[in-house]
């Protein structure tokens, strides 16, 4: 009985327990976050107090702003990372001038003032480069790869004569005809866009040889063959690489182009269609003409 009653604490001696305040801070001061907060928050705190109140002076700000661009120009000005020179390959003169007038540039410079995306994307803006590689190479060379657009054929527009590609895309101009014998002619509205049909339709026509002047484009929709002695094959929308065929066995079987013909017209395939000359015309009409005459 007397170990389940309770002792009094004697009269005048405090309490050793914690306060239930005091009790509450010690399990906060536990607390993961609040450790964190107080081993790192405060110290950050602290430190961009100080260096907010520092940088709020101008004058040290700009005494810092200069000190960073003299280190930053010692830097970049050293000889290893300067420029000095660019080298174009791949170009012909003519283009690799144009280029250099494109990229006007006062060498030395330091590679870090050059943007090496944005010269090529000016690079490849020339018409006449199909794609280009720009990189610094050792020694201080702006090195500049070109992959000119190849031209296939002259086109004559109501501008002049121009060279263009396999996509009818320009690649430079041309003074005449005889600038480029080598390539086949096309003409008229809407040729650029059907470069790859007229190549294969010259190619087709190659058994008719130096006969071939070229091809004209008609109401932006077919071809007309243009051959010496004003000559035209008038060639249908659909198939017309068929049609010139069919031509061109009539001409093996029977010589139906070195006639007096001034057109064939193919444009019809159940119905072609021979034209003769006017001189041609006029003689037959007089030999029909004296032929009746005979026969009264």
């Amino acid at each position: 009985m007397r170990s389940l009653i309770r002792k009094k604490a004697p009269a005048g001696r405090a309490d050793p327990a914690p306060s239930r305040w005091a009790w509450r801070m010690q399990r906060l001061m536990l607390t993961p976050g609040i450790r964190l907060a107080l081993r790192a928050g405060v110290p950050f705190c602290i430190t961009l107090l100080a260096g907010t109140w520092y940088l709020s002076d101008e004058a040290r700000r700009g005494a810092i702003e200069e000190a960073v661009a003299e280190a930053r120009a010692s830097i970049e000005t050293r000889p290893e990372f300067m420029v000095n020179l660019m080298a174009v390959d791949g170009a012909e003169d003519e283009l690799a001038s144009y280029i250099r007038k494109t990229l006007p540039l006062n060498f030395p410079v330091s590679s870090f003032d050059l943007n090496l995306d944005a010269m090529r994307a000016k690079v490849t803006e020339i018409s006449a480069v199909k794609s280009a590689s720009v990189r610094i190479r050792p020694g201080g060379v702006l090195q500049i790869d070109i992959e000119p657009r190849m031209a296939v054929a002259l086109w004559r527009n109501e501008d002049g004569l121009v060279l263009v590609d396999e996509n009818g895309i320009y690649v430079a101009a041309a003074t005449n005809r005889y600038a480029r014998p080598d390539l086949p002619l096309i003409a008229g509205e809407g040729a650029d866009k059907n470069v790859a049909e007229a190549l294969e339709l010259i190619q087709a026509a190659a058994p008719l040889g130096e006969r071939l002047r070229g091809l004209v484009r008609m109401g932006e929709r077919r071809w007309d063959v243009v051959l010496d002695r004003d000559q035209r094959i008038l060639l249908p929308s659909e198939e017309p690489q068929r049609a010139l065929e069919r031509v061109l066995a009539l001409e093996s079987a029977q010589d139906i182009l070195t006639r007096d013909v001034a057109r064939v017209d193919m444009r019809l395939a159940r119905r072609p269609t021979v034209l003769m000359t006017n001189e041609a015309a006029e003689e037959r009409s007089a030999q029909q003409a004296a032929f009746r005459a005979s026969k009264k």
